[in-house]
């Protein structure tokens, strides 16, 4: 089951109606049901963001209580080099037990991907909540967007079945996408972020693009807002993805385009070998569920411990989704050596595929890292800067996991501030080059399966 597109269905109906009559998007616009369908994606922007926004914290509070306080807690200075193992092992056996008795067996597998699929049913909420924390809390290699989409969405379904049961699927669906934009747009720095996200991962297309995302633009604007007012309000500190400091770059030069190509084609390599492992691993898992998540789960704190042991470096470094280490890892580049680096690459991609096959949780930030990592060993080579070589590794290895390459290219442009416009050619180019070859590289799909189909489409609980 796939919960992380949940415009979907209506990008099903609109393909559709689209071959038997032309929809008229404006009449629709101009329609009194728009407007309230707009006040309603208001309403729902700030609770779901809201939620979004303690979902988020609470992540964050949790890796730090298990690796930090519960340490000193029981009498260690820090973390001893083993700790990850019983952590990532207590990680293993509750996501296990959640997939296989929990209705919705935790939400989407992000081998998968953004790929359109249902709305979780009601039933099927506390199970994603549960294996979300269980996977992300406890340091699996995973991000936080793919359950936020799921929660946003069903948590926006659920509050407009509350208040009328005789919801439309069509009113269901935008209400839903609405939800999911609310609840991913603010963690991406910007609610434009969400959309190109959001669009290229339901695949909606035509007249009706633009009624579909103005409710979500709607429900992000007022979500990003809700964000930014609870972390002053919490002190929490903020949630969304942000990279400032970086050294400024002036513009692109020749030699530079020619690593954008090196640059992705060697994502694509990479990018291809992570996931072809965890498809891999995935229907082992899948025969025994719990003993196999746990030793996956092991095996991720091992390579933990690895990178600890050989390069002295944190394993945080390897751990987690790296939505909080991408940070100090750009700004504390020189710090690692190039040793440090391709071991870092090593002990990461593949803790990323071993996620991927057993776990849930999203694929972007392992990816925004990953890439990231990738652009700075790259940078110790001639006439390649650090900043271009880390926004062209960002986006071109996002491309390949994600398959979204506008996505890739906004992420990577707004993640870098001020230096995103200068180096966006650059990105353009590694994005479309990975993009292409990780397509050649994928297995060919049979000829009855569009690109992209996850399979059958489950229509939006009642």
């Amino acid at each position: 089951m796939s919960t992380t597109g949940p415009a979907a269905p209506l990008a099903g109906d609109a393909a559709s109606r689209a071959t038997a009559a032309p929809v008229d998007a404006a009449a629709r616009l101009r329609s009194a049901a728009y407007a309230r369908l707009l006040v309603l994606a208001a309403i729902i922007g700030a609770p779901v963001s809201a939620a979004a926004y303690f979902f988020l914290q609470l992540v964050g509070m949790l890796q730090s209580w298990v690796y930090e306080d519960l340490p000193r807690a029981v009498g260690f200075a820090t973390a001893p080099l083993w700790w990850p193992l019983p952590m990532l092992g207590i990680s293993g056996v509750l996501v296990g037990l959640t997939i296989q008795h929990l209705p919705g067996r935790g939400g989407h597998s992000p081998v998968d991907g953004f790929n359109p699929g249902g709305v979780p049913k009601p039933v099927e909420l506390p199970g994603v909540l549960l294996a979300a924390l269980a996977s992300l809390g406890l340091g699996v290699v995973l991000g936080p967007e793919a359950p936020l989409i799921a929660l946003g969405g069903g948590l926006a379904v659920c509050a407009v079945r509350l208040s009328r049961r005789d919801v439309p699927e069509r009113v269901g669906a935008v209400v839903a996408s609405a939800g999911s934009f609310a609840a991913i747009s603010a963690l991406l720095g910007s609610p434009i972020t969400g959309a190109f996200l959001l669009m290229e991962a339901s695949g909606l297309g035509g007249p009706t693009l633009g009624l579909v995302l103005l409710p979500g633009l709607l429900a992000a604007g007022i979500g990003s807002l809700i964000f930014v007012g609870l972390d002053q309000l919490t002190g929490l500190g903020p949630v969304a993805l942000a990279v400032p400091g970086l050294p400024p770059f002036a513009h692109p030069d020749i030699a530079q385009f020619g690593w954008a190509l090196v640059i992705g084609v060697l994502a694509a390599l990479v990018g291809s070998g992570i996931r072809w492992l965890a498809t891999a691993l995935r229907p082992h898992v899948e025969r025994h569920t719990v003993l196999l998540t746990s030793v996956v789960g092991l095996a991720v704190a091992g390579l933990a411990i690895a990178y600890l042991a050989v390069t002295g470096h944190g394993f945080a470094d390897v751990l987690f989704s790296g939505q909080a280490e991408l940070g100090p890892l750009l700004q504390d580049g020189a710090g690692y050596s190039v040793g440090a680096l391709l071991m870092l690459l090593v002990c990461k991609g593949l803790a990323y595929g071993l996620s991927m096959s057993s776990f849930r949780g999203g694929p972007v930030f392992p990816a925004l890292y990953i890439g990231a990592a990738g652009g700075i060993v790259l940078s110790h080579l001639p006439g390649l800067p650090m900043v271009a070589g880390v926004a062209m590794g960002i986006g071109a290895m996002c491309a390949v996991m994600l398959r979204l390459p506008l996505t890739a290219v906004m992420l990577a442009t707004l993640l870098l501030f001020a230096d995103g416009l200068a180096v966006m050619p650059l990105v353009i180019v590694a994005v479309v080059v990975a993009h292409v070859v990780s397509a050649w590289l994928a297995p060919r799909q049979p000829p009855s399966s569009p690109p992209g189909d996850a399979g059958p489409r489950r229509p939006l609980p009642r």
